[in-house]
């Protein structure tokens, strides 16, 4: 046996469950569980059903996790050559791509079954459609095709507002549609951003993020673009009747300081606002949903 089997199969015998759950990408999947939680409740008018919501928050949870794992499998190589995600279990060998694929297995199936039997049929396939489209579309291609990658993959993990509603009327409606159009616009600036700050990293590993293809000046200019479409995204929900004044004052208040983040990345960058802007765009957009949650029973 050579050394670098056995010192992986050393590896994969210490990996903890720490292991396993860092496979998951919680931090992800919980702020996508949050998007979740806000479209059942703004499904209905009262509560929702103790067993509607703890089978779909369980589902949609399980399915977004298996594709987080999916993920650390095909990126696997890339990974192990960035700095922000060499330490990764599959990257170090921690975590095998056998018994990682297994645990993704495990996840979705059981995933799957919970949506199924205790939720209903179109919340289970629309959620395995989205571990697919983020698994396999984006992940295995578009983050690979083109510097658009996160624009077009970004619907994947748009759904789980949507994935919320119809767990709880078994229907699509446009409102829970508004929901996915929030999300699917706040995700390019969010996570270009970030694509600027690692810059180096993304062209070390040769992924065609914008900031490496068409320049750093080029994405800071779409941040601004996207960021004042959020804005008026944002205010649809507010026009439409779905939500009222609380949530008009504090998504404009969000919204607004958004705003001044990425004119500061555009027009007087300091070297950590790339991050401080990336940082504050999950704070905008779990804020963003609590403010909706929030304005629905008050």
């Amino acid at each position: 046996m050579s050394k670098s089997v056995a010192a992986s199969e050393k590896l994969e015998t210490s990996a903890t469950w720490r292991d396993y759950y860092e496979l998951t990408k919680p931090r992800v999947v919980m702020l996508l569980l949050l998007t979740a939680l806000v479209g059942m409740c703004l499904a209905t008018d009262t509560w929702v059903d103790p067993v509607i919501f703890i089978a779909g928050m369980l589902g949609i949870g399980l399915l977004s996790s298996a594709a987080a794992v999916v993920n650390h499998v095909v990126d696997y190589r890339i990974d192990s050559i960035m700095a922000r995600t060499f330490n990764r279990p599959v990257a170090r060998g921690k975590v095998s791509v056998k018994r990682a694929l297994t645990f993704a297995l495990t996840l979705g199936v059981v995933g799957f079954i919970a949506l199924a039997v205790f939720v209903n049929m179109l919340t289970a396939w629309l959620t395995l459609a989205g571990l697919f489209g983020y698994a396999v579309v984006y992940t295995m291609y578009l983050k690979r095709a083109t510097p658009q990658n996160i624009v077009i993959g970004g619907l994947a993990g748009a759904a789980p507002p949507l994935l919320g509603w119809t767990a709880v009327t078994g229907e699509i409606h446009a409102y829970g549609l508004l929901l996915v159009l929030i999300v699917f616009t706040w995700t390019p600036p969010h996570f270009w951003a970030l694509a600027i700050h690692r810059e180096k990293d993304y062209a070390k590993a040769k992924i065609p993020m914008l900031p490496n293809t068409h320049g750093v000046e080029f994405t800071k200019t779409c941040i601004v673009l996207y960021t004042l479409l959020l804005c008026a995204v944002c205010l649809l929900p507010y026009l439409t009747g779905m939500s009222g004044g609380l949530y008009l004052l504090g998504s404009s208040i969000l919204n607004a300081y958004f705003m001044f983040m990425a004119l500061k990345l555009k027009f007087k960058p300091e070297p950590s606002t790339a991050m401080d802007t990336f940082k504050f765009s999950i704070l905008h957009l779990m804020l963003l949903f609590v403010l909706l949650l929030l304005d629905h029973y008050i």
